[in-house]
């Protein structure tokens, strides 16, 4: 079901088990920041691990995300799930244009283009202070009710939420890596040239898998700010795309779980090593190196390779 092997299954439900209990032992805040990004890494991890294709951009549609919801939450007063919604369409909605101008380049040129437009984003955020808040960005975006009825104040109360929207994002990343379509994208990654030789519309394939990369972001954009209760310009900037793409390195590029382990092990750094101040980066750099040398092809990707599994 889902295209899960066995080993994918035990290690579904066992994800799936230490996230229901994680915020009866853990911050919730921080455990729901790391669904988020992680959510982020999988869009992310679509068009790297199995397209090939390396985005520069990627914080466009998550910044935009965030910021669609807390103007839908915070100024029209919509509801959470509607605001979320939103936040998705919109990213998506940039993402076909923007992958309809990137994806016919390929390589180095490909990731620049992205990262060009995604530089327009930015300049829109800080420019139109009038829905953006500009530098201020949208504060104390309030959570609301779900559907008009449950609350959503308590940080319990949004985790499940948030729990959820992640279940369904994975189960779906999952559902389209295993599908048919999902093996002519791969495909195209190992030889495009044989896959244009076969019939297949390359140009097409990518730029849907852009599009669903950039609807997980506008998700994860928009779950992050009514999570946090803000949406800022950190969220719209190139650091942002940097970060997102360290997460799938770091947790293993093309692997299903990599992203979500990637997602921890950063937002855990940047938890935990606050109190280094300006040492932060310099660590951070330091850790990165290590599980580069130490992880060639990421936590899970090194461990599935000594497993003999596919994770």
């Amino acid at each position: 079901m889902f295209g899960f092997t066995r080993a994918q299954a035990v290690g579904f439900f066992v994800m799936l088990g230490l996230l229901i209990v994680a915020p009866f032992v853990a911050y919730p805040i921080f455990v729901m920041q790391v669904m988020c990004f992680a959510l982020f890494a999988m869009g992310a991890n679509l068009l790297m691990g199995y397209t090939g294709l390396l985005s520069l951009g990627q914080a466009a549609y998550f910044g935009m995300g965030g910021y669609i919801a807390g103007y839908s939450v915070q100024t029209l007063h919509l509801t959470p799930e509607v605001g979320i919604l939103l936040g998705g369409l919109v990213g998506g909605a940039i993402g076909v244009v923007f992958g309809w101008l990137s994806i016919r380049r390929q390589t180095i040129y490909f990731a620049m283009v992205t990262l060009a437009l995604a530089q327009l984003v930015e300049f829109f955020a800080v420019q139109d202070t009038s829905f953006t808040g500009g530098e201020n960005g949208i504060q104390n975006i309030h959570r609301g009710r779900l559907f008009g009825a449950l609350p959503l104040g308590h940080d319990l109360q949004m985790y499940w939420l948030v729990l959820a929207v992640f279940m369904i994002g994975f189960i779906f990343v999952h559902r389209v890596i295993h599908s048919p379509f999902g093996q002519v994208v791969k495909a195209i990654r190992e030889n495009e040239n044989r896959a244009i030789s076969l019939g297949y519309k390359v140009e097409h394939y990518k730029w849907i898998i852009f599009i669903l990369a950039a609807v997980l972001a506008g998700v994860a954009g928009a779950m992050k700010a009514l999570v946090m209760g803000i949406a800022t310009l950190s969220d719209v900037s190139n650091s942002t795309s940097g970060i997102v793409v360290l997460m799938v390195l770091v947790g293993g590029i093309g692997t299903v779980y990599g992203p979500l382990i990637g997602a921890a092990i950063i937002i855990a750094m940047q938890y935990y090593l606050a109190g280094f101040s300006d040492w932060v980066t310099v660590i951070q750099g330091v850790i990165f190196i290590a599980c580069v040398l130490m992880f060639r092809r990421g936590v899970i990707g090194e461990l599935g390779a000594k497993l003999k599994l596919s994770l």
